[in-house]
């Protein structure tokens, strides 16, 4: 083990040790120096000209403050003594103790804060992909015709494509790395999401939108194992949860922009004669914008050095590491701090080796194949330790806490707008007219009709002319000799009707629209093609309204975890949090009014979200490197089956008893948050 770390020794000031591990000295070590060489007094640089190094003081001095270095210095230090006291030191510890070093003094500044925007946006794509086929629905079912079937198994399909991706790229971004596996996800999305604008039937759409999902469900599980390995212990979980803002801002902009596009369905233009490039179809290109511009960022970002380090590629990690202690000091107006370490010995991986030895044989395909092949089993493999007994019970608590904080979170997501529908319909159904054996001869309607019910009816000699019929009904009525010109129709149907000698010139009234009718004599001449939306109305702001109140809540939660995730720890944090939001989930008895359901969704959003951060940072810092993606994309497609599973069961109980999801969501979330408080305490903690 020593001739793979055989020194690290740390120089400070005029040459005093403080922290020194391995044995011995050598070319195969890495040497490491804190400060800079000294440079002789007339080789100063500009930046430094004028300014006397030994009459500088530190502010804090006189407060007892010590210095950032000092304590550094002094960490490093204890972390050497319990080194010395205790077992020897695998190689891969050693590299995370000696990366976290590297760490601290490349320092936390414009690089990672470039990097935080780049995966933020990525973030946020992924909160965008949740909303997009909800939000283009209203409209989109008109174009492509889809019945309530359809309508359900395209909000599963999201979901479904996000569990297999989250699992897919997981795996592959431990063994092939993380930036390329984000390309090719973020890449995958942005095709298949704008083909998926331009689809002109139910099946195209629904397959283009599950290939798009499956591209944005890696984003989650790379952008965190990515992000964290680019921090340096104390920063890591405040900054982690700064970065869980970006999901939010995800369903602002979704929110935002569908509600200020969306509605405006009547302006567009044709391509072809089938297709109509309406304004749901914009939504659906705009709202894959942030996904493009991560995208963009991403090609100057480079790969995680500790991903790297991990798979013995030491020369281009060095790169790396120089790179974001260069860019650090210089935009802190210090270029003249130079990054000291000369050699990082990091180990060889059997599994590497063989793939290099499989990639010089036989033909080209064949190799893909092997390579493939051989890529899939270590991925499988990875998994699979994921039970190990070192990570057994860190992953089935892990399992438990992200299942049940996602059934509850999900589940509710979709009962909050569910039972705001049901009080508009049971609103709606008080205001509906009913019309018992009207007798209506040689009459012109040419005016809206709209929630209606009329029965036993007897029209004779009548005209519809350029007129609107929504949710009307005609029940057991007569039609004779009647004339239905240029009608546009919603939820309007004839049921047990008798229809003679009638004429349907350019309506959108077609055959299922006729339940059980007997017709004779009657004609349908130049019939609308396809489906179409009515009027703007039947565009629901207040959908958009809901969810752009329930992201912007998010905030409160976001900002109270982040300040306070180092302080209290990650693991109150997320016990508390899924606690209260459990108490909080009996206040949903007293949801009678819209604006009741509006704010309760509100404050729960608001305290999930300081939860969800918690369980986002503890993933991140229970799992070695080697399998921290693995692990992260396996919950995060556990989340989404129990995503599937809360929204479904919650769904099925609107309009029937509150009570059921109720105390389904109330379990869950005492279940999730009593383990949560069995968790490590992960601050301390060194990336392994």
């Amino acid at each position: 083990m020593a001739d793979h770390y055989q020194n690290n020794v740390y120089h400070q000031g005029g040459g005093d040790s403080y922290g020194t591990y391995g044995e011995g000295g050598g070319p195969d070590g890495y040497g490491y120096q804190a400060d800079y060489p000294p440079q002789e007094e007339d080789a100063a640089s500009d930046v430094t000209e004028g300014h006397d190094d030994e009459d500088q003081m530190y502010e804090g001095e006189y407060q007892g403050i010590p210095h950032p270095d000092e304590v550094k210095a002094a960490q490093r230090a204890a972390r050497a003594k319990s080194r010395e006291g205790g077992s020897a030191a695998s190689e891969l510890e050693e590299l995370s103790e000696q990366y976290e070093d590297i760490m601290q003094d490349c320092g936390h500044g414009k690089f990672q804060w470039m990097l935080f925007v780049v995966l933020g946006l990525a973030l946020m794509a992924d909160g965008v992909e949740c909303y997009v086929v909800a939000f283009a629905l209203p409209s989109a079912e008109k174009d492509l015709c889809l019945s309530n079937a359809e309508k359900g198994m395209l909000g599963l399909v999201v979901f479904l494509s996000m569990m297999v991706g989250a699992f897919l790229w997981g795996g592959l971004a431990d063994k092939t790395g993380r930036r390329r596996c984000l390309i090719l996800a973020l890449g995958i999305n942005c095709i298949f999401a704008f083909l998926s604008s331009f689809a002109g039937s139910y099946g195209f759409f629904l397959f283009f939108r599950l290939l798009s999902g499956i591209g944005i469900g890696g984003t989650v599980p790379i952008v965190y194992s990515y992000f964290s390995e680019f921090l340096q212990m104390d920063k890591r979980g405040e900054h982690l949860s700064w970065l869980c803002m970006f999901w939010m801002f995800g369903g602002i902009y979704a929110s935002f922009t569908a509600w200020g596009v969306i509605p405006r369905y009547g302006w567009g233009f044709s391509m072809g004669t089938e297709l109509q490039f309406h304004s749901w179809r914009v939504f659906v290109i705009i709202a894959a914008l942030p996904a493009v511009t991560s995208l963009v960022g991403l090609t100057f970002m480079p790969e995680s050095p500790r991903f790297l380090l991990e798979h013995a590629k030491h020369d281009e990690a060095w790169m790396i590491l120089k790179q974001v202690h260069d860019t650090n000091w210089r935009a802190k107006g210090k270029p003249e701090k130079v990054f000291t370490v000369t050699h990082i010995k990091a180990p060889k991986m059997a599994e590497d080796e063989l793939i290099e030895i499989q990639s010089g044989t036989g033909t080209p395909v064949q190799r893909w194949a092997v390579r493939s092949l051989t890529l899939c089993k270590l991925v499988l493999r990875n998994m699979a330790s994921l039970l190990s007994a070192e990570l057994r019970f860190a992953t089935l608590f892990m399992a438990t806490i992200w299942f049940c904080m996602a059934f509850s979170y999900y589940g509710l997501s979709v009962w909050f707008p569910d039972m705001i529908k049901h009080l508009q319909y049971e609103e709606y159904e008080t205001k509906v007219k009913t019309f018992h054996r009207e007798r209506v001869v040689d009459i012109r309607f040419d005016f809206p009709l709209k929630n209606q019910i009329h029965k036993e009816g007897e029209y004779k000699r009548d005209t519809f002319i350029g007129i609107e019929m929504k949710s009307v009904r005609f029940e057991d009525s007569l039609f004779d000799n009647c004339t239905f010109e240029d009608i546009r129709s919603t939820n309007t149907v004839f049921e047990n009707c008798t229809i003679l000698s009638t004429v349907f010139y350019n309506t959108d009234l077609w055959e299922e629209k006729f339940i059980d009718c007997r017709m004779e004599n009657t004609t349908f001449e130049h019939n609308k093609h396809g489906c179409h939306l009515d009027s703007v109305e039947e565009n629901d702001v207040l959908i958009y309204l809901v969810s752009f109140l329930g992201s912007l809540a998010v905030l409160p939660g976001n900002i109270i975890s982040a300040l306070f995730v180092e302080k209290i720890g990650r693991v109150k944090i997320i016990g508390g949090s899924m606690l209260i939001s459990a108490g909080c989930s009996f206040f949903l008895f007293l949801s009678f009014s819209q604006s009741a359901i509006i704010a309760l969704q509100c404050m729960f959003c608001a305290v999930s979200a300081a939860a969800w951060n918690g369980i986002e940072v503890v993933t991140v810092e229970l799992y070695p490197t080697s399998k921290r993606a693995t692990a992260f994309g396996v919950l995060n497609a556990l989340c989404k089956l129990a995503a599937i599973l809360g929204s479904s069961i919650f769904a099925s109980f609107v309009g029937i008893t509150k009570a059921i999801p109720i105390l389904l969501s109330f379990a869950a979330l005492v279940c999730g948050g009593l383990v949560a408080l069995k968790l490590p305490d992960t601050r301390q903690k060194i990336l392994q």
